[in-house]
């Protein structure tokens, strides 16, 4: 992560705010709108959903009207779009798969999002969320300034990642700041994703032995609110492995790990992918995926040193 400047601080307001405003749009879509299933697929060969489509369409215009930002790429797209003036809120876009900006060497804050995160349990009504990854320059994890996500569940619910966590609620008026959280050294909740079947059995084998010692199961599929509930929570362990059906992992490095991990450390806890920090590996692609683990340091502990064994 790079460190703090100041001359970020009134970017990433402006950015809060932009996407706090939308969230209120997002909460309204998600009141209004059916689940249907959309026959596109998204950029991960996802089926779509029209809330993601909808989400994900007024992010992206919204956020680039900012000056501050001079590109976006999306979970829902398979490529970034880029101001071809990157002074300019309103210039004609390039689409391009590049990791950067035609115009990189003038720097310039770049937004890799997930619109609507765990979309599939929209229609059983279940919590979900947006996630935004903050970038100067480049999509990578050494460019990451800053993080957001938000929790459209009983309450409307926002983190952002800069210097510190700064926790916000929306109390039907206006956003109200709350108590940061923070994670504790050791927590109780265990949330493992991935199909079983196609486990390590090592992983399998750390994740039997966390339930044996007492770890509550807290897994929803949907990533932001269950890592939004380890850290309301004071911690435990949320996993998303390599598996024999997704060997690279399934979770995208750009628009939900790198964010949640710059999340997890500034809370107090860690986040790798079994072996090396989250925040310290490179990316290929906008869409290229990791295994991951984030949660507290002793769950962590415990992911290093059953991993430390696996190639």
């Amino acid at each position: 992560m790079k460190p703090h400047h100041a001359r970020h601080d009134y970017a990433i307001q402006e950015i809060l705010a932009c996407i706090q405003h939308c969230t209120l749009s997002v909460r309204e879509i998600l009141q209004s709108d059916t689940s249907s299933y959309l026959e596109s697929t998204n950029a991960s060969g996802d089926t779509q959903l029209a809330v993601d489509v909808r989400a994900d369409r007024l992010f992206e215009q919204e956020l680039l009207k900012l000056v501050c930002v001079q590109g976006v790429c999306s979970e829902e797209k398979p490529e970034a779009l880029y101001k071809a003036n990157p002074e300019s809120s309103a210039s004609a876009m390039i689409s391009s798969p590049s990791l950067s900006a035609p115009q990189s060497e003038q720097g310039g804050i770049l937004i890799a999002y997930d619109p609507l995160d765990g979309s599939s349990l929209f229609d059983s009504n279940l919590s979900v969320g947006s996630i935004f990854g903050i970038y100067e320059g480049s999509f990578s994890a050494a460019s990451l300034i800053a993080a957001i996500y938000v929790v459209y569940g009983p309450r409307l619910e926002l983190v952002l990642a800069y210097n510190e966590l700064a926790h916000y609620a929306h109390n039907g008026a206006q956003w109200e700041r709350r108590q940061n959280l923070a994670l504790k050294p050791k927590g109780k909740l265990n949330a493992p994703g991935g199909t079983q079947k196609h486990w390590h059995k090592a992983h399998k084998a750390l994740i039997d032995d966390l339930f044996a010692q007492g770890y509550r199961l807290r897994y929803s599929g949907g990533m932001v609110p269950d890592l939004h509930q380890i850290l309301c929570k004071g911690g435990g362990l949320f996993s998303y492995p390599a598996t024999s059906d997704a060997p690279r992992g399934k979770l995208r490095k750009l628009f939900e790990v790198f964010p949640f991990a710059l999340v997890y450390e500034l809370a107090g806890g860690e986040a790798i992918d079994g072996h090396l920090r989250l925040l310290d590996l490179a990316c290929e692609s906008l869409h290229d995926s990791t295994p991951c683990f984030l949660g507290s340091k002793e769950e962590i502990a415990q992911v290093r040193a059953t991993y430390a064994n696996i190639s």
